[in-house]
């Protein structure tokens, strides 16, 4: 799959990248850890992952697969967390998910921009990844007004290396303040996307370019045709990578080849 230098950093990351938010509806490890095995046979060199996804379960199929490959680059976050933490198992995870239809408190996700619950949440994750650093650190759609910078610069400059690029992940109207206000934490920004409504104009308004966008799927209301919104997406994001997902080994390889029939910028 072709890579892109990510705008306004120094890492070289796939055209797509897979995302592992439903990663868990696999089922079992093994069969996790096999699609992440095909997605990588397929071209994929980034994966996007945290611990709310699964309740850490993602980032442990990663962790297997992964944890000591050097080509891989991963992001992770910190701000939203699984209810009752991120190391309860399989079966834990499951229950909760169950129960969490009668009792929603059960597997809402826990907002927290504490920088002593990130430092905490952050070593969590590098254990289950099994890795000393990670490429991208991104705040879980975090509230602006909530936000000590000063605070999280002061920690993200103590983790030193183990952290290549901090960020910001979610919708437009969580990211806008950020970009406004020029935060220094803000040097990624992953922000959903749309073919019809562009929710990622936010960033090229601020004078930024397009790094890590999401939703594409999601947001679609017109009946276009995978290969056409996965096309779009890349048209859209000229200047950074695509976080997609699927089920399907067969669709991983598809996204390659539209990947690869992408004219030149």
């Amino acid at each position: 799959m072709r890579q892109v230098l990510l705008a306004g950093t120094d890492l070289r990351v796939s055209r797509f990248v897979l995302g592992t938010a439903s990663l868990h509806h696999l089922g079992r490890l093994p069969v996790q850890a096999a699609h992440l095995e095909a997605a990588a046979a397929a071209g994929f060199t980034h994966f996007d992952t945290a611990p709310l996804y699964g309740f850490g379960e993602a980032e442990r199929a990663l962790g297997l697969v992964f944890g000591g490959e050097p080509t891989i680059t991963l992001t992770t976050k910190v701000g939203l967390y699984s209810p009752g933490g991120s190391d309860q198992g399989q079966g834990t995870m499951l229950a909760r998910k169950v129960g969490g239809k009668l009792w929603p408190e059960l597997s809402r996700a826990v907002a927290d921009l504490s920088v002593e619950r990130a430092r905490h949440s952050f070593h969590d994750s590098l254990r289950r990844l099994r890795r000393d650093r990670v490429e991208i650190l991104l705040l879980h759609e975090p509230a602006a007004g909530l936000l000590r910078t000063d605070e999280w610069q002061r920690w993200r400059e103590f983790e030193g290396d183990r952290i290549g690029h901090v960020g910001i992940a979610g919708p437009a109207r969580i990211v806008e303040p950020f970009l406004k206000a020029a935060d220094p934490l803000a040097q990624v920004i992953q922000v959903s996307d749309g073919l019809d409504a562009h929710e990622a104009d936010v960033v090229t308004r601020a004078g930024r370019s397009l790094q890590l966008t999401y939703g594409y799927f999601a947001s679609d209301r017109s009946g276009r045709r995978g290969s056409e919104i996965l096309s779009g997406a890349l048209e859209r994001n000229r200047t950074g990578a695509v976080v997609v997902y699927s089920r399907s080994r067969v669709r991983l390889v598809g996204f390659a080849t539209i990947a690869a029939q992408e004219p030149p910028c």
